[in-house]
């Protein structure tokens, strides 16, 4: 049954019959792609698995099938005598040890344990050998035996009239006659047994190994940084605002040197117990390949791990740093009741030197009275460091030569546009120039070097304090874009900008109202004028912000909060109600002035008294951060879709639209609705031509369609709107309620919170770190991993609340991008690149150490006489002139191993950690009137492990 089961696998993977395909070419097993298919069977309850390994190549011609000779050998015998592929550097041991393109392993599944005894090993032989010639199968054949680990196979591969057994000799302590080349052939021979006199002659192919451990006379260049200099700004090389990078280890661990020679026929070369000619100089093919350090510690790596940990954290910023930072003085908080109109009402703007020192006394007041002084987790120094490095507005100016600079902080200056600039809107993190951005790396930076998170609750809390200092006193804060706030970016940075768009409004009214309470005459009210003129000085400000509002409120007339009725009764209010009468009356034209003009749109006139059509001053509608779109969505979508819920969702959509026909009524007195739809919507006023009784061709306009429908929302809206202009309207913006909204949203932020607002700005932070890194070292695969990282990155950090796994991957993938730079510098450090003078030296070398980098093994050019070849003998000088000679002839007595003494202590090279033997013959067995056939040995010798792989074929026609 068991042999039934083998066969029908070798059937259903088409493995029966002739093999063809073509000679291999030099190099194909390290280039060419390796597959592997499985299968499971069973000798009664014991379950094996079934594996084909094989190199893909092209099917071969056709033409070539035919002309096959009959008794021609079974490629893997083939195989067994081609030298293109000795010791490829990375492939199955059997492909190492029997240079075969294609076989089958039967071993013992996963669980099961291992086939010892003799005599089950014999039975799995014979099980095979049958299923073979039942099959005509001519790939050879593998059973694994004996513990994994020792990679035990006995094989057989069986053709037409011949067959090529395959064994195995393994042993822990090597014996000494074997340890050399003329040992080695001794076996050979025998185990051949060739019957004719003159032996044929034996090829033979041998690798010897050399390991660099000992990079001694090259200190790893990398410092850790040095903590104590950070107040200058420094940190070892380490700047506020910048990530560290590189390994603090050596990422490179060892050196492998294979110095080979390939085709030696036997007799040209000596090499046995008290001789050798095998000098690695002289070798006539030599390869590198560099051990890498398991995971060497890197630190932009480490950075990245840890500020991924705080968003693990539970502990609220109190909990953290004592009780409440945040609470004032005990007397201020005795009535909480005055606290909103303590806020609202309107205060003289306090002038006082801007300094650090006066932003962050308050601050520590506050600490100070919850704990001891120096107990705060940041010192003064490096607090005021920070808090220069993100608020360079605030070193000793006065507010009026701040408030100029503020301006041009505030980032008016248009963005650079390049690729690298704009990756926070893939990352939804925020532009690498903004204060966000700076705060994210401060964070990252005293969650590494200055407690944790203790650090960074200190510092949240004072860049809180700091907001609403800011807020309250009127200054802009730094590094932020003008206008409302960028969805592309983190909501964090969407909040901080909110907070700017209402500091900007407040500061305009306390302007106006300053301006208004000092310059204004009794029953002056030339706004009109005054409030176009003022924008038209300032076209500039008008694109930037759309319809401005510093175009208005800087003008001199008072900015009136939502009107209340008391206000109404004064004065303004009878003049209101003037207006309101003489529009609804209707009857006799209206004489109102017009109020709150920008600049007259176009030719466009009125249609009914004719005058040119003004654009009116309006408000901006509201700005929005993605957390009150979403609120507000909710709720217009909870309105359902009854009359009633689609009227109240109109009447709150349409809130805009009512205040800019108010100020559209005010800047055009006596305009009707079509007016205004002719500016604010020109798609909703059809014109055509028609002609009219006189013959003449006029162009008639007419609303609509939809703006016709009967009590339709325009309609409405138009007929309640008074013509009052902006600035007396109530405001569509309060800033004063969002201000305090965003600080509260600011002061309840968790580190744990915090961080996972920030964590898309450090990532894109690395991101540009590596791609910076890279452009010097230029590693094209390093290249597409960061192309990898950028495009899996944007996915996962598109939406909120990432997945930790995957917020993981992307961090090991920037960790594994740094490794590789780190080994690229470690390379070039110990090759000398930097340093080489000749120009085409220095490139071969730059080549070379790319290479090591992205390939298995490399070969040398020009072998031990090259450039790469006589830096890397000097590396292995260097390291055999560190030991002293004591201790070397003191381990020669003890291992008193043959090497050692053949080689002598004057020697430039380390005896070989491994040595390679492939031996190859074409011999007739048994009989020798046989066919020539294929005979191989290949053997492995290291510290402590010896293997000898023979594959030996035999003519099975007469025997």
């Amino acid at each position: 049954r068991f042999i039934s089961k083998i066969e029908e696998v070798l059937n259903d993977w088409k493995l029966i019959g002739i093999s063809s395909g073509k000679p291999l070419e030099k190099g194909i097993y390290t280039t060419g792609t390796w597959e592997e298919k499985s299968d499971e069977i069973s000798f009664a309850d014991f379950r094996f698995s079934v594996t084909h390994h094989y190199l893909v190549q092209e099917p071969s011609d056709k033409d070539g099938k035919e002309e096959l000779a009959e008794d021609a050998l079974p490629l893997p015998m083939q195989d067994l005598l081609c030298m293109n592929n000795d010791f490829p550097p990375r492939a199955h041991c059997l492909v190492r040890w029997y240079g075969l393109r294609e076989f089958v392993v039967i071993a013992p599944a996963a669980n099961n344990e291992a086939v010892v005894s003799e005599s089950k090993c014999n039975l799995l032989l014979s099980s095979v050998s049958i299923a073979l010639g039942n099959t005509g199968c001519q790939v050879p054949l593998f059973v694994q035996i004996h513990q994994k680990w020792r990679r035990m196979y006995v094989g057989e591969c069986q053709g037409p009239g011949v067959r090529t057994d395959f064994e195995m000799v393994h042993l822990r302590k090597v014996p000494s006659q074997y340890t050399h080349l003329s040992g080695l052939l001794e076996i050979f021979k025998t185990k051949i047994g060739c019957p004719l006199t003159p032996l044929p002659p034996v090829s033979m192919a041998i690798r010897l190994t050399y390991v660099l451990q000992d990079w001694q006379q090259y200190f790893w260049p990398q410092q850790p940084p040095d903590i104590d200099a950070l107040v200058g700004g420094e940190v070892g090389g380490l700047e506020f605002g910048k990530l560290p990078f590189g390994a603090c280890e050596d990422p490179i661990s060892e050196l492998h040197l294979a110095t080979t020679w390939p085709h030696l026929a036997e007799g040209i070369i000596v090499d046995n117990d008290v001789y050798s000619d095998l000098d690695p100089m002289q070798a006539p093919q030599w390869s590198v390949r560099v051990r890498k350090a398991d995971n060497p510690q890197c630190l932009l790596g480490d950075f990245l791990t840890e500020f991924f940990k705080l968003c693990r954290r539970k502990e609220s910023t109190d909990e953290i740093l004592g009780r409440s930072a945040f609470e004032e003085e005990g007397k201020e908080v005795a009535d909480i009741t005055h606290a909103l109109s303590k806020l609202t009402e309107p205060a003289p703007v306090p002038i006082h030197k801007l300094s650090v020192t006066n932003m962050v006394h308050s601050a520590k007041k506050k600490i100070r009275k919850h704990r001891g002084v120096d107990e705060s987790p940041l010192n003064n120094d490096v607090l005021n460091t920070i808090l220069l490095f993100l608020f360079p507005d605030a070193a000793d100016k006065l507010a009026d030569g701040f408030e100029s600079r503020a301006n041009t902080s505030a980032g008016n200056n248009p963005p650079p546009e390049n690729e690298d600039y704009n990756l926070f809107s893939q990352f939804k993190s925020a532009p690498s120039d903004s204060l966000t951005y700076k705060l994210a790396l401060c964070l990252c930076m005293i969650n590494f070097y200055h407690g944790g998170v203790k650090g960074v609750a200190h510092l949240w809390q004072e860049f809180v304090l700091e907001m609403r200092y800011r807020w309250e006193n009127n200054y802009l804060i730094p590094g932020l874009a003008n206008g409302s706030p960028d969805l592309r970016c983190c909501l964090l940075h969407q909040k901080l900008q909110m907070l700017n768009c209402c500091i900007e409004r407040k500061k305009a009214r306390d302007e106006g109202k300053r301006g208004t309470m000092s310059d204004r005459s009794p029953g002056a009210s030339g706004d009109g004028a005054k409030g176009g003129d003022h924008s038209g000085d300032n076209p500039d400000k008008e694109k930037e912000f759309g319809k401005s509002w510093e175009s208005w409120s800087d003008s001199e007339e008072e900015f009136f909060e939502c009107l209340s009725d008391t206000e109404d009764l004064k004065g303004n209010g009878q003049e209101n109600g003037k207006k309101g009468g003489a529009k609804e009356g209707n009857k006799e034209p209206v004489n109102l002035k017009p109020e709150g003009r920008l600049h007259p749109h176009g030719k466009l006139m009125l249609l009914h008294p004719g005058e040119p059509l003004y654009v009116p001053i309006t408000q901006e509608p509201a700005p929005m951060t993605e957390d009150l779109l979403e609120e507000q969505s909710e709720v217009l979508a909870k309105l359902g879709t009854s009359a009633e819920g689609a009227h109240l969702r109109a009447r709150m959509q349409s809130a805009c639209l009512l205040s800019d026909m108010e100020s559209f009524k005010a800047a055009n007195p006596g305009c009707c609705l079509e007016d205004f739809v002719r500016w604010y919507s020109p798609r909703d006023y059809i014109e055509e031509e028609v002609v009219d009784e006189k013959g003449n061709r006029v162009i008639k306009g007419e609303l609509s369609a939809r703006m016709k429908i009967p009590s339709n929302m325009w309609v409405e809206a138009w007929e309640t709107a008074k013509p009052v202009p902006a600035r007396r309207q109530k405001r569509l913006f309060d800033d004063t309620r969002e201000a305090e909204k965003v600080l509260h949203y600011l002061a309840v932020q968790k580190p744990a919170d915090l961080a996972r607002h920030l964590l898309p700005c450090i990532i894109h932070a690395a991101v540009l770190k590596v791609k910076d890194e890279e452009a010097v070292e230029d590693i094209s695969s390093v290249k597409k991993i960061i192309k990898q990282i950028i495009s899996h990155s944007s996915k996962v950090l598109r939406f909120p609340n990432p997945e930790d796994k995957k917020l993981e991957e992307i961090i090991a993938q920037i960790m594994s991008v740094e490794a590789i730079i780190a080994r690229a510098r470690s390379l070039k450090a110990k090759f000398g690149v930097e340093k080489c003078e000749n120009e085409e030296e220095k490139e071969d070398l730059q080549r070379f150490v790319n290479c090591l980098l992205e390939q298995p093994e490399v070969s040398v050019v020009g072998a031990g006489r090259g450039p790469a070849g006589s830096i890397i003998h000097k590396l292995f000088v260097n390291a055999q002139r560190v030991p002293a000679v004591p201790a070397l002839e003191e381990e020669l007595r003890r291992s008193g191993s043959l090497e050692e003494r053949r080689q002598g202590v004057q020697s430039d090279f380390p005896p070989p950690t491994g040595r390679e033997v492939i031996l190859r013959s074409a011999v007739p067995r048994p009989a020798p009137y046989s066919k020539a056939l294929p005979q191989r040995m290949y053997s492995v010798l290291t510290r402590e492990d010896f293997r000898l792989a023979g594959a030996f074929s035999a003519d099975t026609t007469f025997f």
